[in-house]
């Protein structure tokens, strides 16, 4: 069984994560939506005033996927909260480990920020996320509906009175 580490990301690290972020818009049949580029993982993920950050994934120091996440705030908890944007491991290193260790190391690095959870989202047809997640305790939030401002609709209300 190969040695599962995970390591933050690195400014080397942007061409890695930008195709972990293509692989995983694929399997999510949408890698016609990725817009984003080295330079931009480097500018808003790498660079050290980024408010995102990323972890990669290695199994026996080849690197097998990533993470990456943001703090978030809970008004009615009072604590930031972690949310995890991206969570994605090669297809052929799957049901090893590897997710759950960068759950866990996620999970570790909330706790020690004081967050009061972790959070992600996850497709409705994605079974075997769904599984992964459920089998790890973590509770679906069914109650909450997640809303989105993006292209012309956010420009719209940004530059209305």
């Amino acid at each position: 069984m190969s040695k599962i580490t995970i390591r933050k990301a690195v400014i080397e690290d942007a061409e890695l994560i930008l195709s972990f972020v293509r692989k995983l818009a694929q399997e999510e049949k949408a890698e016609h939506e990725v817009e984003t580029d080295r330079e931009q993982l480097i500018k808003t993920l790498l660079e050290k005033k980024s408010t995102s950050h990323a972890v990669i994934c290695e199994a026996d120091k080849v690197p097998i996927g990533h993470a990456v996440y943001f703090f978030n705030y809970s008004t009615w908890q009072g604590k930031n909260g972690l949310y995890i944007e991206d969570l994605y491991i090669l297809e052929e290193y799957r049901n090893c480990g590897a997710g759950k260790q960068i759950i866990k190391h996620l999970s570790c690095l909330a706790l020690e920020k004081d967050c009061g959870r972790v959070e992600w989202s996850v497709l409705d047809w994605n079974a075997q996320a769904i599984g992964f997640y459920n089998s790890l305790g973590a509770k679906p939030q069914t109650e909450w509906i997640r809303y989105r401002l993006s292209d012309k609709a956010l420009l719209k209300i940004a530059g209305s009175q």
